[in-house]
């Protein structure tokens, strides 16, 4: 079993191998291409290079924000962020001057949708609900007005906007679009690929890893918005091996957030607060016997 060591004890390759940056994605390349470009920053600095690089929800070309980025072992874990909510700031370019009623109209979106996804979009073309938690007008002049929009994962906010601009009567389009948060990440902390490069050349050139500290953060800090069960170190050893959590092997649990969830997705721990695997409660961590965790992913 990989031993990583305690999240903020880690040394820069461990960190490089299982870490997030949250990344503050330009416009211009698409994520799938950003992702590709930090691992090649990455793989020129660390011996051996690292897994892969994985990012947290698609983004178009031209739009900007928060990117989360998985690096190595850590894109086995991308799955934490299926059902994130995303927040976006969006300028609705309406087709006439905005009427009066326009924040009233925008509050009415708020709740479940229908969507279809765009002709040009990568998945099926059928009819989904998606969730728009919140939706907000911040700012309107003459034809233009700036929104805030808390939704659900695979949200398209074009064609909200085009729906918007539908029933405002005048009709509309999306112009510029950042993302300002996913999940628990958000853009209070954004870091860009000039700052990521920094930092690794003054650690591969100048022995300097704080810089490099400040912006890669240990992966376990995406799994903190789930479940999670700090399991003994011999449980952890079967479960490098494949094994599913048992209850003897169970020393703590925190699963407050999840309890009214069937199956929720859960975190495993060791004592010192390494992740270890993801997988699924399917019984009492409290229990003297049977199996409590079935796995998803290993992360050792």
């Amino acid at each position: 079993m990989a031993d990583r060591g305690a999240p903020d004890d880690r040394s820069i390759p461990n960190l490089l191998d299982f870490g997030v940056v949250n990344l503050d994605k330009p416009p211009g390349p698409s994520a799938h291409q950003v992702a590709a470009w930090v691992r090649d920053m990455v793989d020129e600095r660390v011996p051996g290079g690292i897994d892969g690089v994985a990012h947290a929800g698609t983004l178009d070309p031209k739009v900007t924000g928060c990117l989360p980025l998985l690096l190595g072992d850590a894109t086995r874990m991308a799955q934490v962020f299926d059902d994130a909510v995303k927040e976006y700031v969006a300028v609705l370019e309406l087709h006439g001057r905005a009427p009066a009623d326009l924040e009233t109209v925008a509050a009415e979106f708020e709740g479940p949708i229908y969507q279809k996804p765009p002709r040009k979009s990568a998945v099926k073309r059928q009819l989904r609900v998606r969730e728009i938690h919140d939706l907000d007008v911040l700012e309107v002049e003459d034809r233009r007005a700036l929104l805030r929009i808390r939704c659900g994962s695979g949200t398209y906010i074009r064609k909200l906007c085009h729906d918007l601009g539908l029933a405002l009567g005048t009709g509309a389009h999306m112009g510029h679009l950042r993302r300002t948060a996913t999940g628990q990440f958000d853009d209070r902390d954004l870091v860009t690929l000039e700052d990521l490069a920094d930092a690794l050349a003054w650690w591969a050139e100048d022995d300097d890893p704080d810089p490099l500290r400040e912006i890669v953060r240990p992966a376990e800090h995406a799994l903190a918005p789930l479940p999670g069960l700090t399991i003994a170190p011999s449980a952890a050893a079967q479960v490098a091996e494949g094994a599913p959590v048992y209850a003897p092997g169970v020393i703590a649990a925190d699963l407050a957030a999840d309890r009214a969830t069937d199956r929720p997705l859960v975190a495993c721990y060791t004592p010192d607060e390494a992740a270890i695997c993801l997988g699924r409660l399917v019984g009492d961590p409290d229990g003297e016997s049977g199996t409590v965790v079935e796995l998803e992913r290993v992360l050792v």
